[in-house]
């Protein structure tokens, strides 16, 4: 589904991101792990055209997105929920959803209603609709900016650390909620994640050091080594 090859990204001329290699294939979980700093938000950002690569090739269904857009990688399927979540804190809730509808093809088409299977998914935010998203807790700031993305009915989700910050009650939920996603929805999801538990939920890891891709594997085979090395403590 998304083909990441021989990325290279560059801030000035820093050199951040080193020849990535970085598959997630159709209905699948892929984790990225490593320690802060080591390139992991900028890819995500890359895949997403917030950043532009001076060198490789970004591939999404069979398409060459490389020099995409933003809103056109996201009308392509590609939904993301950035680190901090960036819930606009003076809407509500239901005006936070709607604008998810954005990322669709036609655009909102004066659709303004939730379909239940947000709800299904997120019980919690159907009697919030009215509250401001600024009231929001952690937790319920990330459920909503999750369902928000999937408003647009992408076919990947790209999630940049879901559970930071977020009390453990709500970690689960979240892991659940993902699951079902990639189960009910056929969505594919990559996510860059700390909470082991979370990482062990994905079907394959690649792990990040000093910009590149330095191991990858089926998760079930994730060592308490790759952990040690990788996984921020």
């Amino acid at each position: 589904m998304l083909k990441i090859s021989e990325i290279n990204v560059y801030y000035g001329e820093s050199h951040i991101l080193r020849d990535v290699d970085l598959t997630v294939p159709k209905g699948q979980m892929v984790c990225l792990i490593g320690r802060n700093g080591v390139g992991k938000t900028t890819l995500l950002k890359t895949i997403m055209g917030l950043l532009k690569p001076r060198s490789g090739q970004i591939t999404f269904l069979g398409k060459q997105i490389t020099d995409k857009s933003t809103d056109q990688r996201a009308r392509f399927g590609i939904g993301y929920v950035p680190q901090g979540r960036e819930i606009i804190p003076r809407l509500s809730v239901k005006e936070n959803l709607l604008l998810g509808l954005e990322a669709r093809p036609g655009g909102r088409k004066n659709q303004q209603e939730i379909p239940e299977d947000i709800f299904n998914l997120f019980p919690i935010l159907k009697s919030m609709l009215s509250r401001m998203g600024g009231d929001l807790s952690g937790g319920q700031q990330q459920q909503l900016a999750i369902a928000r993305a999937l408003m647009g009915r992408p076919q990947l989700l790209v999630l940049d650390e879901p559970t930071e910050g977020i009390q453990p009650s709500i970690i689960w939920e979240i892991e659940a909620a993902v699951r079902r996603i990639i189960e009910t929805k056929g969505v594919s999801v990559l996510l860059v994640e700390q909470h082991l538990h979370f990482v062990r939920q994905a079907d394959r890891y690649y792990a990040m050091q000093k910009g590149g891709i330095v191991a990858s594997g089926v998760t079930g085979e994730l060592t308490q080594d790759v952990i040690q090395r990788f996984l921020a403590v």
